[in-house]
């Protein structure tokens, strides 16, 4: 099954203030950031939250799209608009892409590699 929604991604330029917010606003549990991609957990693995300060800076909050081929839906987006905010990105475990769509709104489009 594909093109479902199944995850979702808080990047902040403060991850502090936007654990705290989430956090108390929700009730979700957000765990220690990864290393080196300061990539934290947000409610078991419903959701992250993307450090973005030693990055690019910028904030979003964004829907992942489960798809069968990234690639291919990176493509297909392009031909309907979409630009690339982050490339294509294969991390061993998952593949994914972040896309603006022709209004501006950033999503992200992923595959898990197993299962």
């Amino acid at each position: 099954m594909a093109n479902f929604i199944d995850y979702f991604e808080i990047g902040s330029s403060d991850a502090g203030s936007s654990r705290t917010f989430y956090g108390g606003l929700f009730d979700w549990t957000i765990g220690e950031p990864s290393q080196p991609a300061q990539y934290s957990m947000v409610d078991g693995e419903n959701g992250g939250l993307w450090d973005t300060s030693g990055m690019t800076g910028e904030n979003w909050a964004i829907f992942y799209v489960h798809v069968e081929d990234v690639r291919a839906t990176i493509s297909r987006a392009q031909e309907l608009g979409a630009t690339v905010a982050v490339p294509f990105t294969d991390n061993g475990g998952i593949e994914f892409a972040h896309l603006i769509d022709p209004l501006g709104n950033r999503f992200g489009v992923w595959r898990p590699k197993s299962g």
